[in-house]
């Protein structure tokens, strides 16, 4: 199996962890000091994509995997994430686009935006109206 192959099994086991809630499986993929960047800001930490996997009130149901690329240690996937509100038991999709740099067979770095307005729309958290600014 060639690294790029390898690489992109790396991120599809990643990304799956969001339905599983698989935390032993994220740690095998996710370097603890990973590097996150996106929405204009940069953390650093597994604990902020452990956050995100265990938020509570809200599950991902379903994901769709569009698209996913590998170039030498880089790995970019579009993809939409179907997601439930459980308090109200609203369901909307969300897509994202994320981009991975991976090292020694683990995420060490991310990049990425995703349509959390819609989401927010979709779930009925915000008006279906126009925002007025």
């Amino acid at each position: 199996m060639s690294e790029q192959a390898r690489n992109v099994d790396v991120v599809r086991r990643y990304l799956r962890t969001f339905v599983t809630k698989d935390l032993a499986e994220l740690r095998a993929v996710v370097d603890e000091d990973v590097q996150i960047y996106g929405s204009g800001a940069g953390v650093r930490g597994r604990h902020f994509v452990e956050g995100a996997v265990t938020s509570p009130g809200l599950t991902v149901l379903d994901q769709e995997i569009v698209e996913i690329f590998a170039a030498e240690d880089r790995v970019v996937v579009s993809l939409a994430q179907t997601y439930r509100r459980d308090a109200t038991g609203a369901t909307a999709v969300q897509s994202t686009c994320k981009m991975y740099r991976l090292a020694g067979g683990r995420i060490v770095q991310f990049w990425g935006e995703q349509d959390l307005f819609g989401l927010l729309r979709g779930l009925g958290m915000l008006p279906d109206g126009p925002i007025e600014f």
